[in-house]
């Protein structure tokens, strides 16, 4: 991992013109997701307070220390992607049950209007809805867990 952080420190971080936290910030972005291409993983990126301290660090540094320092923030902070059991989950189990619900919607007169629907546009909606309401839920729930955090703040 050294080999390719000091690699992507040479060829990006130090070609690059980096005037502010805004510019470093992007430079950061991208490389965490240049990390992630060749393997066709996801990495999570790290969070904007851990790339705000690293910014303030790097800067008081000597050009010496910086790749260094680079090196040490990118081990620290990669962490990859692991996908979620419940999304998972409804991403199998929404399709099967979107297509019982619309043909069962079907024989009620008041939801007659399904069937103008057709099954190539209402199981992807479907599922698409399902996942989104997961994804809110757990962030709804995770306000309520964690009711100390800021607003914009996620927890990891």
């Amino acid at each position: 991992m050294s080999m390719i952080t000091g690699t992507l420190y040479d060829r990006i971080i130090k070609k690059r013109n980096i005037r502010d936290f805004n510019e470093f910030q992007i430079v950061i972005l991208d490389i965490w997701e240049l990390l992630g291409a060749p393997s066709n993983n996801h990495y999570d990126a790290p969070t904007h307070d851990d790339i705000e301290n690293y910014y303030e660090t790097r800067t008081k540094s000597e050009e010496a220390q910086k790749k260094e320092a680079f090196i040490k923030f990118v081990t620290e902070n990669v962490n990859q992607s692991k996908a979620d059991e419940s999304m998972m989950i409804s991403g199998i189990v929404t399709p099967p049950v979107a297509m019982e619900a619309k043909k069962t919607g079907q024989t009620v007169p008041q939801l007659s209007i399904i069937k103008a629907v057709p099954d190539v546009a209402f199981v992807p909606e479907a599922t698409i809805l399902a996942l989104i309401a997961i994804k809110l839920t757990r962030k709804w729930h995770s306000r309520i867990s964690h009711p100390f955090l800021k607003e914009n703040d996620t927890p990891s």
